[in-house]
């Protein structure tokens, strides 16, 4: 049935409680990873699936017809029903490959004139302090190499010693474990469907709890760690908004600032497989599942229409 391949079209929309519930409750470095895993699969079955159900539409063109030696129309269903669905795939399919790629584009232009902002500034050790009043910090992923820390003097006049160090810290954990790719990740997936879109604060915010716990592994302190972020983002707030550009560039203030602060101060958390992590599990499964019976029943269609003769 036809509707084994608008299934996985749907299913989106039930990750993002499940990904708020596990931001909040795993382990940031798991969260992470499961978030985006999973919003990547779902948006990886959707694409698969619009292009799938193109094919009732693109087989009525006489020479593609041809092309895969159809001797018969392709019965894909009720034809009102099957053409108007493969009509709407064809419009989704075409707003969201330009839409991937113009903001693709946008992104990949925003964050070369990030480079450019910074590329004349001496760095040591990959960090480079920029002139600006306003307090912020962040990482610039690399382009051809690797990345940079970008802090501001603003920035280190509100911050003392030991807080600077723990704010370093965050933003090297930023490089080290390569959170852009995350967001990146997470981006693609949110330009597919909009129900992905709505995970990506969720990944972004178990991308920054994750590395305010390195920086509170590195300096040895919780208590320094939240401080250090909770000051760096009364800065930020108090000496205005910067423009970053790039939303790849993760940055100390990022997110929902009480909430890490408020992590921060309580226990570290442990390794466990929450209800959360299972349940995206499944939700993945059955995405693929009815994208696979759906393409096999389509195939089956396919070969019908080439006149083979199926055997039960």
């Amino acid at each position: 049935m036809i509707a084994l391949l608008v299934v996985p079209l749907l299913l989106p929309w039930i990750l993002p409680p499940l990904a708020r519930r596990a931001a909040g409750r795993v382990r940031p470095d798991v969260a992470l990873w499961a978030i985006t895993t999973a919003a990547v699969a779902l948006a990886v079955g959707v694409v698969a699936c619009l292009g799938v159900l193109l094919l009732p539409l693109a087989l009525t063109i006489p020479p593609l017809a041809a092309l895969v030696h159809l001797i018969q129309p392709l019965q894909a269903g009720p034809a009102p029903l099957a053409l108007g669905v493969s009509v709407l795939s064809a419009g989704i399919a075409a707003v969201t490959g330009v839409t991937v790629f113009r903001r693709g584009w946008s992104e990949a232009q925003r964050l070369r004139t990030a480079h450019g902002d910074v590329a004349h500034l001496p760095h040591v050790g990959g960090l480079c302090v920029l002139d600006d009043s306003r307090p912020d910090a962040y990482v610039l992923p690399g382009l051809t190499g690797p990345g940079r820390v970008v802090v501001t003097s603003g920035m280190l006049r509100s911050l003392d010693l030991h807080e600077r160090e723990a704010l370093l810290a965050h933003e090297r954990a930023h490089l080290a474990s390569r959170h852009h790719l995350f967001l990146a990740a997470a981006q693609l997936a949110g330009w597919c469907h909009p129900a992905l879109a709505a995970v990506i604060p969720q990944v972004s915010f178990a991308a920054e709890r994750a590395a305010d716990e390195s920086a509170a592994r590195a300096t040895g302190d919780r208590t320094l760690t939240a401080r250090a972020v909770g000051r760096a983002a009364l800065a930020a707030t108090r000496g205005g908004v910067r423009p970053r550009g790039s939303v790849l560039a993760a940055g100390a203030v990022t997110g929902p600032v009480p909430a890490r602060v408020k992590a921060l101060l309580a226990q570290a958390p442990a390794r466990r497989m929450a209800p959360a992590l299972l349940a995206m599990a499944l939700l993945c499964t059955m995405a693929g599942a009815s994208s696979l019976a759906g393409s096999i029943w389509l195939h089956r269609g396919v070969e019908i229409a080439q006149g083979e003769q199926l055997s039960d």
